[in-house]
């Protein structure tokens, strides 16, 4: 079958399958007398392999790991679960991560009253996280500096909190910080 065939049949587009031969994810296909590439059964097993390997969140580099152990008769069951509960880690933390977005967001929304005023707590909020990868945007803004709280909207207030918590290792579900402070997230590939 051709490239659209094996995309139809695999679920994976006809770009992607190109890109996988690119990487050497899976081996480049025969071509035919024409040059069309040709694929077969054993392609499109791999393909749904690769396809269900994506959707359960599992990068290039881990998938190129899952085939070679898949591909192994001899390996032990053990490799395979370790790389799994790795994954399962790390699906945690993003869980954690993304949750801890997700209810600084609510908060800052809840607290807009979403009117015609120009004055928006969710931009204040926003931009009281940003100060506050500054140490001294805390003691400004409710932190344990000579400003007080009051100075402070409640936007910032709770930008404030939430920056001070994110800042202790303990903090759960925070965001995951590296040594300059600032949450970065690890982009699925």
């Amino acid at each position: 079958m051709n490239i659209g065939q094996a995309a139809q049949a695999s679920g994976v587009t006809a770009k992607m399958i190109r890109y996988y031969e690119s990487i050497g994810l899976m081996p480049p296909s025969p071509r035919s007398e024409a040059g069309y590439r040709r694929y077969g059964e054993q392609d499109l097993h791999l393909l749904r392999f690769i396809r269900q390997s994506r959707r359960l969140g599992f990068g290039i580099d881990q998938i190129r790991q899952l085939l070679a152990l898949w591909q192994d008769r001899g390996r032990s069951s053990s490799q395979v679960k370790a790389l799994a509960q790795s994954h399962v880690d790390e699906l945690n933390q993003r869980i954690g991560e993304l949750v801890a977005m997700r209810d600084t967001l609510s908060h800052l929304a809840m607290h807009c009253h979403g009117d015609d005023r120009p004055d928006c707590p969710i931009l204040e909020g926003i931009a009281g996280a940003a100060l506050s990868d500054n140490p001294g945007a805390i003691a400004e803004c409710g932190g344990s500096g000579a400003t007080s709280a009051a100075s402070c909207s409640p936007a910032q207030q709770a930008a404030t909190a939430d920056a001070v918590a994110a800042d202790t290792p303990a903090a759960a579900g925070g965001p995951a910080g590296d040594s300059d402070g600032q949450a970065h997230h690890i982009p699925q590939g």
